[in-house]
Protein backbone atom coordinates (compact mmCIF):
# COMPACT_ATOMS: atom_id res chain seq x y z
CA UNK A 1 0.00 0.00 0.00
CA UNK A 2 1.38 3.67 -0.93
CA UNK A 3 0.44 6.97 -0.16
CA UNK A 4 0.83 9.65 -2.50
CA UNK A 5 0.82 13.29 -1.67
CA UNK A 6 1.18 15.67 -4.78
CA UNK A 7 1.11 19.32 -4.12
CA UNK A 8 1.54 22.49 -5.97
CA UNK A 9 1.87 26.37 -4.98
CA UNK A 10 -0.48 28.57 -5.49
CA UNK A 11 0.34 31.93 -7.04
CA UNK A 12 -1.78 35.27 -6.32
CA UNK A 13 -1.80 35.75 -9.94
CA UNK A 14 -3.07 32.28 -10.63
CA UNK A 15 -6.68 30.62 -10.65
CA UNK A 16 -7.02 28.44 -7.64
CA UNK A 17 -9.56 26.25 -9.39
CA UNK A 18 -7.12 25.58 -12.12
CA UNK A 19 -4.39 24.69 -9.67
CA UNK A 20 -7.00 22.09 -8.40
CA UNK A 21 -7.95 20.70 -11.96
CA UNK A 22 -3.72 20.26 -12.30
CA UNK A 23 -4.14 17.83 -9.54
CA UNK A 24 -7.29 16.18 -10.24
CA UNK A 25 -6.17 15.41 -13.41
CA UNK A 26 -3.71 13.33 -12.52
CA UNK A 27 -5.16 11.93 -9.42
CA UNK A 28 -9.08 12.45 -9.77
CA UNK A 29 -9.81 10.28 -6.62
CA UNK A 30 -7.59 12.48 -4.54
CA UNK A 31 -8.67 14.83 -1.61
CA UNK A 32 -7.79 18.20 -1.54
CA UNK A 33 -6.20 19.99 1.47
CA UNK A 34 -5.73 23.70 0.72
CA UNK A 35 -3.36 26.42 2.98
CA UNK A 36 -0.64 28.59 2.99
CA UNK A 37 -0.40 28.82 -0.84
CA UNK A 38 -0.31 25.61 -1.57
CA UNK A 39 -2.70 22.58 -2.31
CA UNK A 40 -2.64 19.20 -1.75
CA UNK A 41 -3.65 16.31 -3.03
CA UNK A 42 -4.19 13.13 -1.11
CA UNK A 43 -4.52 9.52 -2.56
CA UNK A 44 -3.32 5.78 -2.96
CA UNK A 45 -5.07 5.32 -6.58
CA UNK A 46 -2.02 5.50 -9.30
CA UNK A 47 -4.65 4.67 -12.09
CA UNK A 48 -4.85 7.80 -13.83
CA UNK A 49 -0.99 8.42 -13.74
CA UNK A 50 -0.35 5.11 -14.98
CA UNK A 51 -3.08 5.54 -17.85
CA UNK A 52 -1.69 8.67 -19.07
CA UNK A 53 2.19 7.12 -18.95
CA UNK A 54 1.08 4.30 -21.09
CA UNK A 55 -0.93 6.09 -23.69
CA UNK A 56 1.86 8.66 -24.03
CA UNK A 57 4.49 6.20 -24.56
CA UNK A 58 6.67 7.37 -21.15
CA UNK A 59 7.33 4.67 -19.31
CA UNK A 60 10.89 4.26 -19.36
CA UNK A 61 11.68 7.90 -18.69
CA UNK A 62 9.20 7.55 -15.95
CA UNK A 63 10.57 4.92 -14.23
CA UNK A 64 14.25 6.70 -14.61
CA UNK A 65 13.03 9.87 -12.73
CA UNK A 66 10.91 7.35 -10.06
CA UNK A 67 14.17 5.24 -9.82
CA UNK A 68 16.19 8.64 -9.39
CA UNK A 69 13.75 9.99 -6.67
CA UNK A 70 14.00 7.06 -4.53
CA UNK A 71 15.74 7.52 -0.91
CA UNK A 72 14.39 6.51 2.74
CA UNK A 73 12.03 8.68 2.39
CA UNK A 74 10.24 7.47 -0.51
CA UNK A 75 9.92 8.45 -4.40
CA UNK A 76 10.10 11.82 -4.47
CA UNK A 77 9.64 13.87 -8.35
CA UNK A 78 8.77 17.04 -9.65
CA UNK A 79 5.67 17.73 -12.70
CA UNK A 80 4.77 20.28 -14.80
CA UNK A 81 1.71 21.79 -13.36
CA UNK A 82 0.64 23.06 -16.99
CA UNK A 83 1.27 20.02 -18.91
CA UNK A 84 -1.06 18.17 -15.90
CA UNK A 85 -3.71 20.84 -16.28
CA UNK A 86 -4.39 19.78 -19.76
CA UNK A 87 -3.77 15.97 -18.68
CA UNK A 88 -0.82 14.74 -19.60
CA UNK A 89 2.44 14.38 -18.02
CA UNK A 90 6.23 16.41 -18.17
CA UNK A 91 8.71 15.96 -15.52
CA UNK A 92 10.59 18.85 -14.81
CA UNK A 93 13.70 19.27 -12.86
CA UNK A 94 14.90 22.50 -11.17
CA UNK A 95 12.50 24.97 -10.81
CA UNK A 96 9.61 25.40 -13.33
CA UNK A 97 8.66 29.04 -14.71
CA UNK A 98 4.95 28.92 -13.10
CA UNK A 99 5.67 26.17 -10.66
CA UNK A 100 5.56 22.47 -10.48
CA UNK A 101 3.61 19.33 -9.04
CA UNK A 102 6.02 18.11 -5.99
CA UNK A 103 4.94 14.75 -5.47
CA UNK A 104 6.28 12.10 -2.94
CA UNK A 105 4.80 8.59 -2.72
CA UNK A 106 5.58 6.93 0.70
CA UNK A 107 4.95 2.79 1.15
CA UNK A 108 6.92 -0.23 1.42
CA UNK A 109 7.97 -2.45 -1.30
CA UNK A 110 8.68 0.63 -3.55
CA UNK A 111 10.78 -1.11 -6.21
CA UNK A 112 8.06 -3.34 -6.69
CA UNK A 113 5.56 -0.10 -6.98
CA UNK A 114 8.06 0.75 -9.69
CA UNK A 115 7.88 -2.15 -11.20
CA UNK A 116 4.23 -1.90 -10.90
CA UNK A 117 3.50 1.59 -12.15
CA UNK A 118 6.26 1.98 -14.79
CA UNK A 119 7.61 -1.46 -15.54
CA UNK A 120 10.65 -2.09 -17.36
CA UNK A 121 10.21 -2.22 -21.64
CA UNK A 122 12.10 -3.76 -24.02
CA UNK A 123 12.14 -1.85 -27.54
CA UNK A 124 9.48 0.87 -25.66
CA UNK A 125 7.08 -2.19 -25.19
CA UNK A 126 6.05 -4.43 -21.65
CA UNK A 127 7.51 -7.90 -22.53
Amino acid sequence: MVEVVASARWYPTEDGERVRSSLLNIFPGAVLEEGQGTIRAKTDDMSRFKEIIRNHRILDSTRAVMLRGTSEEGIRFQMNKQAAFVGKISFVEGNAPLGHIEVLIKGTELEAFIDNVAPQTIDGEIP
